[in-house]
């Protein structure tokens, strides 16, 4: 895992808890060392929790408030897009856990 995400996991386990993201991983180039500092995004796979009315809302401010915390783009996907066999299996060999909640609970 690279630094950036390392150096930031406290600020980005706030985050989490903030916006009721009840695990967050990374994966692609920020979780091997193919990450290109001047190009590259970062790559999540989030379980928002609840799925309640208004999940949306609360994703979009949560992936705003990351890149803003990161200073770059950040792609975030949750686990139920991960449709195709090929993508699946290589997000299974880079996936990387950043937060967990510890009750499995998140607040909305």
């Amino acid at each position: 895992m690279i630094d950036l995400i390392t150096d930031n996991r406290d600020a980005i386990a706030d985050l989490c808890r903030e916006f009721g993201i009840r695990k967050l991983e990374v994966f692609g180039s920020a979780s091997t060392s193919d990450f290109d500092p001047d190009r590259s995004d970062v790559d999540f796979i989030a379980d928002l929790g609840g799925y309640e009315r208004g999940v949306a809302k609360r994703y979009l401010r949560f992936a705003r408030a990351l890149e803003t915390l990161l200073q770059r783009p950040v792609e975030i996907i949750t686990e139920e897009q991960i449709t195709n066999p090929y993508f699946r299996q290589s997000v299974e060999e880079q996936r990387v856990t950043v937060y967990e909640s510890r009750d499995r609970e998140a607040a909305a």
